[in-house]
């Protein structure tokens, strides 16, 4: 970090004059107020440790708004705590999503900042999922100024709500723990006992010691079938119920036949007991299942799906009233009032007031549109700097909104050909060994054979397909904590293998081949004052406004312009000793300068005019810019043989000519959600196997169409969680590596399932010829199971040679 960077957060500290503290002897400079404000908090709490454990610079704070302060105030009304606040022993517990955490630094600051705020009990924050808990005393302190605490450190607060799916997903990882963890018990308890006898290392037994072992083993083995094992049972009485063969039949049939075999000869006598394999068994069973169901939970995408697209509540106007009802009992003929920053939550037609919203959401489009009294507005579009009075035409499954979330269930609720072909498969698999087990064990009955339940017993064992379900979901699992690194995170277990096939790949545009949000591009100086000069004015002036083109001028140094007025759809005005200054629009700013427009260049994009009453100063172009990487991504897509096509719903006429700057073989623009599907479709049609690459709600249909949807990093939540798999670091480079894994996932799987069958083809007449006793069947099984999981393992090495400016991605730890 130079002299001129910012201590706390790292951007560039120029301005003039220079912001400055001294600490320990040091001068340190600063972009702004802001992050010296936030510098000195940390230093009077004593919490400099941050600076020294960080692994990344800060985030920049910025001063909230009247209208951000009034949002967060909301926060305490009750109905609105509803949903994410719980009484708790004599305080309250609420749920909140923290943005802004860039290392394990963060967290140490937020929690022991928030621990010093009048009536915090506790505060703590998980890093993989960046939700906290917070717990206080409501009587000392509102849970708005506790969320402003948060704010003025430079992060965000907003509620977290668990949807059902998350909630579903939460009881089946603790539940699958608890099973696993009473079966790997089970296990070593059971072989302590039974080596010994095996081997005969213990030879002068008695056989009251042999049966107090045989009695303890059943004491060890029950909970284990019965608990951990239930799960095997409840999915082979449905598929026998369906008439569907699955794993799971021969897996409960094995466990079943030996657990009761075993406690029959504990109560009755005889030769052989199974309580040994039947744990072993099972636990090597949940083990592969639980990686899977562990790498789901651990992505952390499925919670708060819907925040900030469908509002729990809604402020409902009544003449001269308003009042905040939930959203749900708003209904047609009503009048809601939407304040900016908020989402709107219905359907309807503005009556009242004037401003931009942004419908990136849902059209893809990432200029925010002006909008006036008659006009349509849709749920799920986001108020810019003005409050609207809007009438309620649509509202809750009616709206837009819903219409693409039912249009993406009906889609999701197709099966894939890859999932259909892999049932089928199974099927046949275990028919097969349900035949030949009785078949075995009726030829050593006639036989005359004492033991032809034991070898009946070997043939399910050996037999069981447990190398066969290890199979896949272990080297998907082992290749998704390789991409996991990368930035590349698949979310469903059919991902990596189906992605062996993509020979097309369909970009979104905004937010996925661009940044998705305006940029300051190119500076154009018209009058007498240099480029830095007009910065400092347009920061001065736009710093009043929050409108998203303001956003571009904010994290700017700025000058102390004074007497600032908005003109609604035009501009801002104000004074700098004594010079007027005027912002905004061409129209606008013409109307206030004597000076004749200069000749200039005409730019795609946005033009923004700084000019003061006798002069034009500067011209700002913004526009949204592409990915770093997106060129080279392309090209290196295209090196593989792969179809590359952009398919946006963007009306700015953008994209041809990004489809020409990037070399995307074919473009199409202005797509509504349905027009996306329908593309898709017809390319799925013409036998084409594609990946659906994009960010915005917009695209949710059409990525469902998809063989495989890959949702952008920034993307909204619900998008991420209706995604096969997030780019979590948006670099679009990753993708070929992606493509590359899976197909090194093919190879693997193909390998893991020829060693199964290999195995199974030795070992099944071993068995049958009564060659391998039971416990050894189980060691086979056992053994069989650790070559798959070893052999997958070899996914997770790292790619030899990767982008320079491919960072590694998930927990960060402390330097």
């Amino acid at each position: 970090m130079t002299g001129l960077d910012c201590f706390h957060c790292g951007e560039p500290a120029d301005g003039e004059p220079l912001i400055t503290l001294e600490l320990d002897g040091t001068t340190r400079h600063f972009c702004c107020q802001g992050c010296k404000a936030v510098c000195q908090t940390i230093r009077n709490e004593g919490l400099t440790g941050f600076y020294e454990f960080r692994t990344e610079p800060a985030v920049t704070p910025k001063q909230l708004t009247p209208a951000e302060v009034q949002r967060l105030r909301e926060m305490d009304h009750p109905l609105v705590q509803a949903s994410f606040v719980a009484p708790v022993k004599g305080a309250q517990e609420a749920q909140l999503l923290i943005g802004g955490i860039t290392c394990a630094a963060c967290i140490w600051l937020l929690e022991n900042h928030m621990k010093k705020q009048p009536g915090v009990e506790s505060f703590s924050v998980n890093h993989t999922t960046q939700r906290a808990r917070l717990v206080w005393s409501q009587d000392q302190a509102p849970l708005s100024d506790l969320l402003i605490a948060i704010h003025e450190l430079g992060y965000t607060a907003r509620p977290y709500q668990a949807d059902e799916a998350e909630h579903a997903l939460k009881v089946e990882h603790r539940s699958m723990l608890i099973r696993l963890a009473i079966a790997g018990i089970g296990s070593f308890q059971s072989m302590m006992l039974a080596f010994p006898l095996y081997f005969e290392l213990v030879n002068d037994l008695s056989p009251q010691f042999v049966s107090f072992f045989r009695w303890f083993s059943l004491l060890v083995a029950t909970p284990v079938v019965f608990y951990s094992a239930a799960p095997f049972f409840r999915n082979a009485r449905r598929d026998i119920q369906s008439r569907q063969l699955t794993m799971d039949v021969p897996v409960a049939i094995a466990i079943g036949l030996a657990y009761v075999a075993s406690a029959w000869v504990t109560v009755v006598g005889g030769e052989e007991v199974y309580f040994e394999s039947v744990c072993m068994f099972t636990f090597f069973l949940l083990l592969g299942r639980y990686v899977e169901v562990q790498a789901r939970y651990r992505a952390g995408l499925t919670g708060n799906a819907l925040a900030g697209f469908q509002p729990t509540v809604a402020t409902l106007v009544r003449d001269d009233d308003s009042e905040i009802v939930p959203a749900h009992q708003v209904k047609p003929g009503d009048i809601i009032r939407v304040r900016p920053g908020e989402t709107l939550p219905i359907d309807g037609e503005i009556v009242r007031g004037q401003s931009t919203l942004n419908e990136a959401a849902l059209t893809g489009e990432y200029l925010p549109e002006t909008r006036f009294p008659g006009d349509p507005v849709h749920a799920g579009s986001v108020n810019g700097e003005n409050p609207l009075d809007i009438r309620v035409v649509k509202a809750g499954s009616q709206t837009r909104l819903s219409g693409i979330l039912r249009v993406l269930d009906r889609v999701q609720s197709e099966k894939p050909q890859v999932a259909r072909m892999a049932d089928r498969i199974a099927g046949k698999f275990v028919g097969r060994v349900l035949i030949l087990a009785p078949i075995v064990w009726l030829g050593w009955w006639l036989a005359g054979a004492d033991n032809a339940f034991d070898i009946t017993l070997s043939v399910l064992v050996v037999t069981c397909p447990c190398a066969l379900s290890l199979a896949t979901p272990t080297a998907i699992t082992s290749a998704t904590v390789k991409l996991r690194r990368l930035g590349f995170l698949p979310t469903r277990g059919h991902t990596l293998e189906t992605m062996n096939t993509v020979d097309t790949v369909v970009f979104d545009k905004t937010g996925t081949l661009t940044r998705g949000e305006l940029s300051l591009v190119e500076i154009n100086i018209v009058g007498r004052l240099d480029e830095k000069t007009c910065l400092n004015f347009a920061a001065g002036l736009e710093k009043y406004s929050e409108h998203p083109i303001a956003r571009v001028f904010h994290n700017r140094t700025a000058a102390s312009v004074e007497n600032v007025e908005n003109h609604l759809g035009g501009g801002l005005s104000g004074t700098l000793d004594n010079l007027a200054l005027f912002i905004g629009h061409r129209g606008f700013v013409e109307q206030h300068t004597a000076a004749p427009f200069p000749d200039i260049e005409q730019h795609r994009g946005m033009e923004i005019w700084l000019a003061s009453d006798s002069e034009w100063l500067a011209c700002f172009r913004l526009d949204d810019q592409l990915r770093y990487d997106a060129y080279s991504a392309i090209r290196a897509l295209q090196n593989e043989g792969i179809r590359t096509l952009l398919l946006s719903g963007d009306r700015s006429g953008h994209v041809n000519q990004v489809a020409g700057l990037l070399g995307i073989d074919e473009a199409i623009g202005q797509a509504s959600p349905e027009d996306k599907l329908a593309v898709l479709e017809k390319l799925k049609a013409e036998g084409r196997h594609i990946m659906m690459v994009g960010d915005g709600l917009n695209d949710l249909p059409s990525m469902a169409g998809a063989g495989i949807s890959v949702a952008m990093g920034t993307a909204a939540d619900l998008t991420q969680l209706k995604a096969d798999a997030v780019l979590l670091n948006g670099q679009l480079l990753q993708l070929v590596e992606a493509l590359k894994t899976s197909r090194q996932t093919r190879r693997i799987i193909r390998q893991n399932l020829w060693w199964a069958l290999g195995y199974n083809l030795c070992a099944l007449p071993l068995a049958a010829a009564g060659m391998v006793p039971p416990w050894l069947a189980a060691i086979g099984m056992s053994v069989s199971s650790l070559v798959v999981v070893l052999n997958a393992l070899r996914l997770g090495k790292a790619p030899e040679q990767s982008h320079p400016d491919n960072s590694p991605v998930g927990v960060r730890t402390l330097a």
